[in-house]
């Protein structure tokens, strides 16, 4: 039997594989065409994506600077589930190492908002500064 935790957990589980491996098109399996996330900071990553394109745009800008998203937990709530990650990386003199929650806010089976919340922004904003 699925459960609402189970199905939450699983959506969670396939949204993490899909970023560490770079599976793009599973993302836009488990998204919504209109999803929107949001980040914090001023950066090269952060404010506000609307729409599939822009959202797998995201997470192909993050990937691309060789992010290790470390699962440690998935959280649920009566509705939604929050990946608790560990994402470290390393360029040049930058090092990037914070524990965030990405929050995830499903409507039948699928992604339709995320918002991730972090625990180091000055260094975030320092590790994706804009060009």
């Amino acid at each position: 039997m699925h459960t609402t935790a189970t199905v939450q957990q699983e959506l969670a589980a396939t949204f993490h594989r899909a970023l560490t491996t770079r599976d793009w098109a599973l993302l836009r399996e488990i998204m919504v065409p209109e999803v929107v996330w949001t980040l914090p900071g001023d950066n090269a990553i952060s404010g506000t994506a609307e729409g599939i394109d822009a959202v797998i745009a995201r997470a192909q800008l993050i990937a691309g600077y060789g992010l290790n998203f470390a699962l440690e937990h998935v959280l649920v709530s009566r509705h939604n589930m929050a990946l608790g990650l560990h994402n470290t990386a390393r360029r040049g003199d930058l090092v990037l190492d914070e524990h965030l929650a990405t929050v995830c806010f499903p409507r039948d089976g699928r992604i339709v908002e995320i918002e991730t919340y972090l625990s180091d922004l000055p260094g975030m904003n320092a590790f994706f500064a804009r060009p």
